[in-house]
């Protein structure tokens, strides 16, 4: 298990004689006052004079120190719905170390206020599984985004990027919970406010106000709310704080691939508002180009015992999928089935003692037998291993379709040969003959392996470190036929994958054939399929053979050394995206790299911890 990693302890609902929801692990109560959101209303939505201070903004970020029962969040959501005059989006970015259950919360709610109750279902219905790090809701179709760092307040606060205008200032007193009101917490929110960044909070100790002053605040005591005498607010110092960014008129954004990744980042980009387009040769096939006739694909969170990188990047991207794609026509999304990863039984003994240390929910993994696996999976198997809740089958031809249709979207069947700049700094896309196809403010590059040959086309740029170890690699899907009238219900895999068909067979694979010129269906690769997939099933006799030897899909994947998604900016080329390197993981990466891309674009809080950002940069 890795050194950093934080189980997620959820809280426990407990309540006082009088009802109010108290914290045995603090020793202290959720709220004070007998409505539930009056103090949230007065302590930090008027300390942070709200809502006068978002008005005439393009968007406005607040950043909370604990979640608790989230009525600070729905006081501000309240406040922000009921103001004519509101920003267009409204960001909050909330840290939790003891996040409450669904159950536990749905239950509190029922308790608010008739006019609140459509916000705290909304919130409901979108809150997330419980594992450690960082978690986006969008609601209010996708004008108001909730943030959730769930885990330690001392682990994430450094590893959040974003700007903040109002802080909300709240956790347990000081006298319990200590490691929440410290000046290494206060130095943080100053690094993350703008330069005329507020904060509130119901806590007025001394030592608290002298330690706010000595971040960079300048300190107010007020009259308190409830039983408290005083209360605090605070405002950045001059010259301190970041510069707030200006709205600007939409960026020209020209992706360069039609696959996965380049599909995913355009749409992100049109559900703000961002034209795009969207340049591959191969839409002269069709919006699925390569793609086409691809009849399956999977999408799993990856799962490790010590909760490693690709783990942690692999959850965030499987969740943003998930957010992002869920408002995508039925035959375009995703369809969130499970998956069932058979474990050897010599490893069995290790991976159930790593769920017990993880923690996670088992609405996201749990360990099954073989019987369990049976009727998940519609498919008898004979060994145990672990089911995956999050588990998704995509159909790539619809899905990629509902990605490219929307009306901001625009796609080009061109090929771009090289990259240049204008003497303005705007990007020039050219093709084989030197004619300009688009001119663009940012360039994103999701044309897999040929990226690197694209970047080496830039006068003066040094291509990436990580790039230079690029690897192309060919395979195929084999699309098998099933005896007996048995019905594939889930994902599976285990040293090969299966997922179920549309047409009442499976797609099963895949083969792997690096560096090669050619990717291309062979009998020999049905073969290799058939013998991966047979060994998923305790029944062989149930499967049948491709048919024609064109029954299956060929296509490529490329990876670097590291075998993490190269994801970012490129240093020295102001506007350039990458999102490539994806590997076998092209569905998960593609949600993670869209969402990266349209929080940078539009100076959103981004969805990942800075360490991990770090992780997939291209350097």
């Amino acid at each position: 298990m890795s050194s950093s990693f934080e189980p997620l302890i959820p809280a426990t609902l407990e309540l006082n004689p009088d009802g109010t929801p108290v914290s045995r692990r603090f020793d202290d109560i959720y709220y004070a006052g007998s409505v539930p959101l009056a103090q949230a209303r007065h302590v930090f939505v008027g300390g942070n004079q709200l809502p006068e201070r978002w008005r005439g903004r393009t968007h406005f970020t607040v950043l909370e120190t604990g979640f608790g029962l989230g009525h600070n969040f729905l006081a501000l959501w309240d406040t922000w719905r009921r103001d004519p005059q509101r920003c267009d989006r409204l960001h909050m970015v909330s840290v939790e170390a003891h996040p409450f259950k669904h159950c536990d919360l749905s239950l509190l709610y029922g308790r608010l206020d008739s006019s609140l109750q459509p916000l705290a279902q909304q919130l409901l219905e979108h809150w997330p599984e419980l594992t450690p790090g960082i978690h986006r809701l969008e609601l209010d179709g996708g004008a108001v985004t909730l943030t959730l760092a769930l885990g330690g307040v001392v682990r994430l606060l450094p590893e959040l990027q974003l700007t903040f205008d109002a802080c909300f200032l709240d956790g347990f007193s000081p006298r319990v919970n200590p490691e929440m009101w410290t000046p290494q917490i206060f130095r943080q929110l100053a690094r993350l406010g703008c330069a005329d960044a507020t904060l509130a909070t119901w806590c007025s100790a001394g030592q608290v106000r002298r330690d706010l002053e000595d971040a960079g605040f300048l300190v107010q005591r007020l009259p308190g709310f409830g039983t408290k005498r005083h209360r605090i607010v605070a405002q950045l110092r001059p010259g301190m704080g970041k510069t707030r960014s200006v709205a600007a008129p939409s960026p020209r954004v020209a992706v360069v691939g039609g696959g996965f990744a380049g599909a995913a980042a355009a749409y992100a980009l049109a559900a703000r508002g961002g034209a795009v387009t969207v340049f591959d040769p191969a839409f002269s096939q069709g919006p699925a180009g390569t793609h086409r006739d691809h009849r399956g694909g999977a999408m799993t969170p990856v799962v490790s015992r010590d909760d490693d990188i690709r783990a942690r990047l692999s959850r965030t991207g499987v969740f943003l999928a998930g957010q992002r794609w869920a408002n995508l026509d039925a035959a375009a999304r995703p369809q969130r089935c499970g998956t069932f990863q058979r474990i050897d039984a010599a490893e069995g003994d290790a991976w159930k003692q790593a769920l017990q240390r993880l923690s996670f929910p088992e609405t996201f993994v749990r360990w099954v037998d073989a019987e369990e696996a049976s009727a998940l999976t519609g498919v008898r198997q004979q060994r145990p291993g672990l089911w995956h809740g999050h588990g998704h089958l995509v159909r790539p031809e619809s899905f990629l379709d509902g990605l490219l249709t929307p009306p901001l979207v625009a796609t080009q069947a061109r090929h771009v040969a090289r990259l240049g700049r204008s003497g303005h700094g705007e990007w020039l896309l050219y093709n084989e003959d030197g004619d300009v196809l688009a001119c663009a403010d940012w360039v994103v590059l999701a044309a897999s392996w040929l990226v690197p040959r694209l970047l080496s086309t830039i006068p003066g740029l040094v291509t990436p470190g990580r790039l230079q170890t690029m690897r192309r690699v060919g395979g195929q899907l084999s699309y098998f036929s099933m005896a007996g009238g048995t019905t594939l219900k889930s994902v599976v895999s285990g040293g090969g994958l299966c997922l179920p068909d549309a047409q009442g067979g499976l797609v099963g694979g895949s083969t792997y054939v690096p560096d090669t010129t050619l990717s291309i269906m062979t009998r020999k690769g049905h073969q290799e399929n058939r013998n991966k997939v047979m060994a998923l099933f305790a029944d062989p006799t149930m499967l049948g053979w491709p048919r024609p030897l064109a029954d299956g899909w060929a296509g490529w994947r490329a990876a670097v050394r590291d075998r993490r998604p190269v994801i970012g900016s490129v240093a020295g080329a102001p506007g350039l995206w990458l999102a490539c390197g994806f590997g076998s993981r092209g569905l998960t990466w593609s949600a993670l790299a869209a969402e990266l891309l349209a929080a940078t674009l539009n100076h959103e809080p981004l969805p990942l911890e800075r360490g991990l950002v770090q992780r997939i940069a291209p350097v």
